[in-house]
């Protein structure tokens, strides 16, 4: 499991991995709404994390942990 940042733009969210400095746009996030937050996410590059789905977080940018389901980076 990686730490990563997600953060929210006028074009949508975005991923950053600080210690191998990825980022990129997320294209869909499986669960998006107040009362559950995150799931699998795809990034624009293919690559697919998860994220222990929760409640949404009050702002962002948000500090969590996610686990890589693929190879692609």
């Amino acid at each position: 499991m990686a730490n990563i940042m997600i953060q929210k733009d006028a074009n949508g969210y975005v991923f950053y991995m600080p210690k191998r400095d990825i980022e990129d746009r997320i294209v869909s996030m499986e669960f998006d709404t107040p009362a559950k937050w995150g799931g699998e996410i795809k990034l624009g590059n293919g690559g697919l994390y998860f994220i222990e789905p929760q409640t949404a977080p009050a702002r962002l940018p948000y500090s969590v942990r996610a686990k890589r389901i693929d190879g692609v980076e």
